[in-house]
């Protein structure tokens, strides 16, 4: 378990990636943007808000992050939307998604490899304190 602790260059990747979601969210209504690059960020847009909170090791955030990631992924599968009379809801559908698929579940594993390999092989160590 890390500890509480602020981290500023997280947190401003974090905003800087959430105006990125928000800017595909309203603009663009399907293609290869919407649809599989907003999956492969929103799981490195999750890792940078925690790891701006919370100092832990980032295989464990990478780890959570991608775990929650499939967990929403797979209530899809399950229409938990539909279950909880929701699906007419157009903020719980842009957050939550309506439709199973597959594609996601590997743009999500792709952005937590790319933070893997950006934490561990490409940033220098003064960043991830």
């Amino acid at each position: 378990m890390g500890k509480l602790q602020f981290n500023k260059t997280y947190f401003i990747s974090f905003i800087i990636l959430l105006l990125i979601e928000v800017a595909i969210a309203l603009l663009l209504t399907s293609g290869f943007i919407r649809s599989t690059f907003g999956d492969f960020l929103v799981v490195i847009l999750m890792y940078c808000f925690i790891k701006s909170i919370i100092n832990a090791k980032p295989k464990y955030v990478a780890i959570g992050v991608l775990f929650f990631a499939y967990s929403v992924e797979f209530l899809q599968f399950f229409n938990l939307l539909e279950f909880l009379n929701l699906h007419n809801n157009a903020m719980t559908n842009i957050i939550l998604g309506n439709t199973f698929q597959i594609s996601d579940l590997v743009s999500y594993t792709l952005g937590i490899i790319s933070i893997l390999i950006l934490e561990y092989k490409i940033l220098p160590r003064d960043l991830k304190r």
